[in-house]
């Protein structure tokens, strides 16, 4: 199968809740082993070089911190159309230096845009000085890791398979 699957943590591991994308990364990392359909990326604050990346991956998963206005530790998963219009309509202020919206304007210009693709965003509770999760979030670190096996899995099939 030559499909490659790029799973991307966004976040400051030093900012509390704020590095829950990369956390749940690593746990993805640890759960599927090293394999050559899969990459495993942390991508901190983000930069314009991820667009290298994301042009090279046939699927797109990323995990970040996210303001959903919801409970702490809430998780929500945006998948293809449904993750782009969360970006456009979610422009908050960020840490990040190039917000992931900038990413896909690149990726979209230079016709790299994954066809699948999906967010998984978690509510934080804090987003402060800390090197450790909130009880919230850490929580929902299972659920996270559940959803995005199920993404991957669907990544796995094609559309027209059904």
């Amino acid at each position: 199968m030559g499909m490659k699957i790029l799973v991307l943590g966004i976040g400051n591991t030093l900012l509390t809740d704020e590095g829950v994308g990369i956390v749940a990364m690593h746990e993805l990392e640890a759960q599927y082993g090293v394999r050559d359909d899969m990459e495993f990326l942390d991508g901190g604050t983000l930069s314009f070089t991820l667009a290298v990346p994301i042009s090279e991956c046939d699927a797109l998963l990323v995990i970040d911190a996210a303001e959903l206005g919801a409970a702490p530790g809430t998780v929500r998963s945006f998948e293809g159309e449904a993750m782009d219009r969360f970006l456009g309509a979610n422009r908050k202020s960020s840490v990040h230096e190039v917000g992931l919206l900038d990413l896909m304007s690149i990726s979209r210009l230079t016709g790299h845009w994954p066809q699948r693709r999906a967010l998984i965003g978690v509510q934080p509770a804090v987003v402060g000085w800390g090197e450790t999760l909130t009880p919230e979030v850490a929580a929902a670190l299972p659920e996270v890791c559940a959803t995005a096996c199920r993404i991957i899995d669907d990544f796995g099939h094609s559309p027209d398979t059904e």
